[in-house]
């Protein structure tokens, strides 16, 4: 890619990761290489399978201990900081085309990132290097630093009504 642009997925709708795995699965078969880094989740679910098939464009890493509910751990934190070192590193060694950070919003909105860092890696990222973040909470810097932002609106939503995730659908 000649220009890579920052992307933001945000909002308390369904879906945010799912666009970026689609967008993920769109780069391999153009063949870009793509860092999936997800921030917060730590267990495997089929979409981990589904990017498994292309493993030679596409790296999964996850850096958490599941789902946040109020305060995090320092384990937690120290997990997450450790993970966005490697993102770091991994975005400045330009052997990805595209880097997503997935839930990293979250992980900005209960204070287990810094803004400063986040804000810094978007300004010194190579030209060429499309980021992608995602998850609720994004924060007005980020969001004003992106070239596109899309926000998912929850409607209405199964779960409401105590439908449990589904394997296939929602892991």
């Amino acid at each position: 890619m000649s220009k890579g642009h920052i992307q933001v997925y945000t909002g308390d709708g369904k879906g945010k990761t799912t666009a970026a795995i689609g967008l993920a699965i769109r780069a391999a078969g153009a063949g870009l290489k793509v860092f999936f880094a997800q921030f917060i989740k730590n267990r495997r679910c089929s979409e981990h399978r589904a990017l498994e098939r292309f493993r030679d464009f596409i790296t999964v890493r996850q850096y958490g201990r599941g789902f946040i509910r109020g305060r995090s751990s320092t384990r937690t934190k120290a997990i997450i900081e450790r993970g966005f070192k490697e993102v770091r590193e991994i975005v400045q060694s330009e052997e990805y085309d595209i880097v997503i950070l997935d839930e990293i919003n979250v992980a900005l909105h209960y204070g287990l990132i810094k803004l400063a860092d986040i804000i810094e890696l978007l300004e010194n990222r190579p030209p060429d290097i499309e980021i992608v973040l995602t998850g609720r909470y994004a924060p007005k810097e980020v969001i004003k630093k992106a070239d596109l932002v899309t926000e998912f609106k929850k409607i209405k939503h199964y779960m409401d009504k105590g439908v449990r995730a589904r394997k296939g659908i929602e892991k």
